[in-house]
């Protein structure tokens, strides 16, 4: 929803309140001189071909993939909630119900929520992307890839994206199961990933045992006829529908981006103005996709059950820090693009801002506004855990916004109000494939 500042979120009005919203910049309407990146191209992103995007988008929806049956990867990346879920911090295994409708089941309690927000998938099959997840724990560096742990595994995957849909299967909170739940979920608990009994071998084990993926998989990858389906064959067809399916890059800025001299709405051409020129947005949301791929400390409020290792006390989120170990990254997350943003909320690594407006109005006062965040806020279904124990410890917040790496940028209502209808500009959720009507599995889904 684009709230303009008529009907001011409940934030956005406190912050004006402290005073802290002033004079607008003068907005430079002329937007042939502002410097805008260069358009996509087909170039840009990953190659597949047509046999292993239709393969990547049946796994894509098939809870097959899941512990137990019970969840795919569109249950917390659905397109009807702009490739996320619509909630704060995600359900998965023991949630039942899709996006902001889902709660846990009775029968199959979940021991914890999710711990991030779900990341949209716009335009991640772009090669420009070469880090994945919120702390960037997935990433290449000089053509090498960096991950959380070691496997063999990693060689037979066809690159980042593909890496990257291989993890959230081993997450007993997404996708694997709880505790002794099933072979899936016992393996991921002694560390077994891949090789005889390992949870990536079993799963394609069972995709295997399907006829219909067979024959599909000899189609995308023509040598699967004389060996066995992998987890990588998974997460290379999985990141190859991702790449096609959910490829943004035909909305209205990209037709300004391509040349076309089709007038834009003059509230969205001032908002552009001002995110390429005085606000200054582009120094963090640069090129083409708004992304510098780099990583940020914008003081957004902690709760839910933070991102600790098993042994660690708390429920504390550091952040890239966490990757690198380096004070400077302390409280820092990976700038997200803002193709589709319109669609994507909640924001934030914890999805603390359900509301765009209030999110840019955050975004330009952090300090100001974790003061004034309040629990509510939040899009949680209710959970019988403790959620709220980092954002009730005051040092805890004294630290994350010590850790704020921006100044204060001083917009005013209408500058927002100018900001929002550009973001609304980065539109297009053209859909390619669409959700299949069935998966070979037969297993229900959410659609």
């Amino acid at each position: 929803m684009l709230n303009m500042h008529g009907n001011k979120p409940a934030l956005a009005a406190a912050i004006v309140t402290l005073g802290s919203i002033c004079a607008s910049f003068a907005w430079a309407l002329d937007i042939s001189a502002l410097d805008l990146p260069a358009p996509a191209t087909d170039a840009d992103f990953l190659a597949t071909t047509p046999a292993e995007v239709a393969l990547g988008q049946l796994l894509f929806y098939d809870p097959v993939l899941s512990g137990n049956d019970n969840i795919s990867c569109s249950t917390c990346h659905h397109p009807k909630f702009g490739t996320s879920d619509g909630l704060s911090l995600g359900m998965g295994e023991g949630g039942v119900g899709l996006g902001p409708a889902r709660v846990f089941d009775p029968a199959n309690v979940p021991e914890d929520r999710v711990p991030r927000n779900a990341p949209a998938l716009y335009n991640l099959g772009a090669l420009e992307y070469t880090t994945m997840f919120h702390d960037g724990r997935v990433e290449m560096v000089d053509g090498q890839l960096h991950v959380p742990i070691e496997d063999p595994f990693f060689e037979q995957v066809n690159g980042i994206l593909a890496t990257q849909a291989a993890f959230p299967v081993l997450s007993p909170d997404e996708m694997a199961g709880h505790v002794n739940e099933n072979p899936i979920s016992k393996a991921v608990r002694k560390g077994r990933f891949s090789g005889e009994g390992g949870a990536w071998d079993l799963i394609a084990s069972k995709v295997a045992a399907l006829p219909e993926y067979q024959t599909l998989f000899v189609a995308a990858y023509p040598d699967i006829a004389t060996r066995e389906i992998r987890f990588a064959d998974i997460s290379n067809a999985i990141a190859s529908f991702i790449a096609v399916e959910f490829r943004a890059d035909n909305s209205p800025f990209d037709a300004v981006l391509r040349g076309d001299d089709t007038p834009l709405d003059p509230l969205a051409a001032a908002g552009m103005a001002l995110f390429y020129g005085d606000a200054g947005c582009v120094e963090c949301h640069s090129g083409t996709f708004q992304t510098d791929h780099k990583f940020h400390a914008m003081g957004q409020p902690q709760f839910g059950p933070g991102k600790t290792l098993p042994f660690e006390q708390g429920v504390r989120d550091e952040g890239r820090f966490r990757v690198t170990g380096k004070a400077r990254d302390l409280y820092a997350f990976r700038t997200p693009s803002l193709r589709n943003v319109t669609l994507t909320a909640p924001y934030g690594h914890t999805g603390a801002y359900a509301d765009l407006w209030e999110f840019v109005t955050a975004h330009s006062l952090p300090r100001a506004a974790f003061g004034a965040w309040s629990p509510e806020m939040a899009v949680l279904p209710a959970m019988d855990v403790e959620d709220w124990e980092t954002w009730n410890d005051a040092r805890e917040g004294a630290a994350i916004t010590d850790a704020i790496a921006v100044d204060d940028l001083r917009l005013s209502a209408d500058d927002i109000d100018a900001l929002v209808a550009f973001l609304g500009i980065l539109t297009d959720d053209t859909p390619h494939l669409g959700v299949p009507d069935v998966v070979p599995s037969g297993l229900p889904f959410e659609k």
